[in-house]
């Protein structure tokens, strides 16, 4: 399975679970705002990490919360692939990615 399926598979699940049941009813223009809360809930899953490190829930609590963040890239992913916002393989796209940052400089765009 590649992350295109398992995005497939997540994301039917987040319309089972009416997570998605907003967007069927919303104007083509309407998109990016429930788009933008997608994203402000990843950055919540993000925000979770950190309590967990910062509150020391253990290293079963950050892994859980570190596949939160997964689930709900991955779900946004395929919610956009299928409205056509966009179009590119996520798993291609990773994997490419993958190889232009084993070719970029020690902390390249960082300060040291």
């Amino acid at each position: 399975m590649n992350i295109d399926d398992l995005a497939e598979s997540i994301h039917k699940t987040a319309v089972e679970k009416k997570f998605w049941e907003p967007m069927e009813r919303m104007e083509k223009q309407d998109n990016f705002i429930f788009y933008c809360k997608q994203i402000a809930m990843i950055h919540s899953e993000a925000t979770e990490v950190l309590e967990a490190l910062r509150k020391d829930k253990g290293q079963d609590k950050v892994v859980e919360e570190l596949a939160d963040i997964l689930i709900r890239v991955l779900d946004l992913y395929e919610g956009m692939r299928l409205e056509d916002d966009v179009t590119h393989s996520l798993h291609y796209t990773l994997l490419k990615k993958i190889n232009i940052n084993k070719d970029r400089p020690e902390l390249h765009g960082t300060r040291g």
